[in-house]
């Protein structure tokens, strides 16, 4: 066993409790893969997997890096500690939860009204406040939103909530949804493209009725999106023992319908609210990390794609970094923590699959824009296009490249034009591949937490997405602001039943 860092955690055991004690961490490597592992003492000793292949694990944090001014995010809550004094990372998504009421009733699910008994669900007035609050957050207001539930689908007036997304001044705005309602009716996901939604991320855990009970109403939800031509993300919660042996299944679908599906965002399970109680065993069979996901897509793909594919989300930090010093403008920081989630982006050329890093030397690449982000004096745009026009090539292999692919031309445009939305047409050329593995309190980093990337805007500030669902910051914010489903019934003279899909399994 070699020790490779010493971290801070809490005890899980301690948070069961509803206490949030730190501990001393300490990630090591045994076995060729990495561990994290400590001591409470009251408790005992935990250990968890933290990353199933060391080497993966060693290049992904060589890209650790920290960004500029501490943003507005909540440390401490409540009457918990705070774990950690300042907030590194500002906000590249925020989520808007805009209730906990859902149609379906998944088994690993600890939001919904039906499982907590209460129904959490602000005003319009009180979501627009919770809109400027993120918009106003400094040292940069957030510009993408994500609005999310429970299943958000189920308010009546979710297309007021979007429209007012957009007039506040949010340039990017994903609905998170199961897609049951939109699998019933074209107008509505027209609706949906009509108040100039950007992306829906929608549920979807397989490619069976088995691992999916509801595959039919998600294929047909993709069906009427690609009538709307509105794009969709897909969303699998990975679980070990219920449907990791399809992650590459669910890659091959999404690549078989790229015309409509922008990319897979795979979520290994997070052991939150109620599935924290689960023994050690069952944790342990049903715990999914980055390589066991990656591993399924090697073996589906015959290697076509790897591992090695993969880099982690600090990875693109220099291309922000060249876009600021072009124009002088704050820009969106990618510095969540390497460990925070990683991706690729994957064409499909002749009938095969054909990961980004097989054409293009994207380390070397990254080096070339850091370097540039550097250039200093006057006719900096110009001498930084020169180079551009000059050099670009150099890191693409064009005979393995696909059929007019130009990478100078979208470097090119997105450096003159110092925006992202330069680069869009490529997204548009190739499915994203990613993952997002969130922290619970049996594998939590607190460094991790300190450079979440994916903040919460609520009634009590803005908080980082582990700490409001990992460590139950959530629980206590609903709680507060929820009232009993009697109550709301009684309000509103609706029954919460109602919400549930009427036409096949909840769960």
């Amino acid at each position: 066993m070699e020790e490779l860092e010493k971290v801070e955690s809490i005890c899980p055991a301690c948070c069961q409790e509803e206490k949030i004690q730190k501990i001393d961490a300490i990630i090591v490597e045994e076995d060729g893969k990495v561990w994290i592992t400590k001591t409470c003492k009251k408790h005992g000793s935990f250990k968890d997997i933290y990353f199933g292949d060391a080497d993966l694990y060693k290049k992904w944090m060589k890209y650790k890096v920290t960004g500029g001014l501490a943003p507005d995010v909540k440390t401490q809550l409540f009457d918990y500690p705070a774990l950690y004094s300042e907030h590194k990372s500002q906000t590249v998504l925020t989520n808007l939860l805009v209730t906990n009421r859902c149609n379906l009733r998944c088994n690993y699910c600890f939001m919904n009204a039906g499982a907590s008994g209460a129904v959490y669900e602000p005003s319009l007035e009180k979501i627009k406040e919770l809109m400027v609050q993120a918009r106003n957050e400094r040292p940069m207001g957030s510009k993408a939103i994500q609005i999310t539930g429970g299943e958000p689908t189920v308010r009546d007036d979710l297309f007021d909530i979007l429209r007012m997304a957009k007039e506040l001044g949010f340039s990017h705005v994903q609905v998170n949804t199961n897609g049951i309602k939109l699998s019933e009716s074209v107008e509505y996901c027209q609706r949906l493209k009509d108040e100039k939604v950007n992306t829906i991320y929608m549920s979807f855990d397989g490619v069976t009725k088995k691992t999916n009970p509801w595959i039919e109403q998600t294929k047909k939800a993709i069906e009427n999106l690609r009538k709307a031509n509105l794009k969709v993300v897909l969303v699998p919660v990975l679980i070990g023992d219920k449907n990791i042996h399809e992650t590459g299944k669910i890659v091959r679908f999404a690549l078989d319908n790229m015309d409509i599906v922008r990319g897979v965002n795979f979520q290994p399970i997070s052991f939150c609210g109620r599935v924290t109680k689960i023994r050690d065993e069952k944790r342990d069979r049903q715990r999914i990390d980055y390589v066991k996901m990656m591993e399924e897509i090697e073996k589906e793909f015959n290697g076509q794609i790897s591992r090695d594919d993969f880099y982690p989300v600090p990875f693109v930090f220099p291309i922000s970094k060249l876009i600021e010093g072009l124009t002088g403008k704050t820009q969106v920081e990618f510095t969540a923590h390497p460990g925070c989630g990683g991706a690729t982006y994957i064409f499909y050329e002749d009938g095969k699959p054909l990961p980004i890093t097989r054409f293009i030397n994207v380390e070397e690449l990254l080096n070339f824009i850091n370097k540039q982000s550097e250039t200093k004096g006057p006719l900096k745009k110009v001498r930084v296009a020169t180079s551009f026009l000059k050099h670009i090539n150099d890191f693409v292999d064009e005979e393995k490249a696909p059929h007019g692919f130009d990478l100078k031309k979208i470097l090119k445009e997105a450096a003159l034009g110092g925006s992202y939305d330069a680069l869009r047409g490529f997204h548009y050329k190739s499915l994203f591949v990613g993952s997002m593995w969130f922290q619970d309190s049996f594998n939590l980093n607190i460094e991790r937490l300190e450079r979440c990337v994916i903040h919460y805007t609520t009634l009590e500030g803005i908080v980082p997405f582990c700490t409001y669902n990992g460590l139950g910051i959530g629980d206590k914010i609903r709680e507060k602001h929820s009232i009993p489903i009697k109550q709301w019934e009684k309000e509103t003279g609706r029954n919460i039943k109602d919400d549930l899909w009427r036409d096949g399994a909840l769960t």
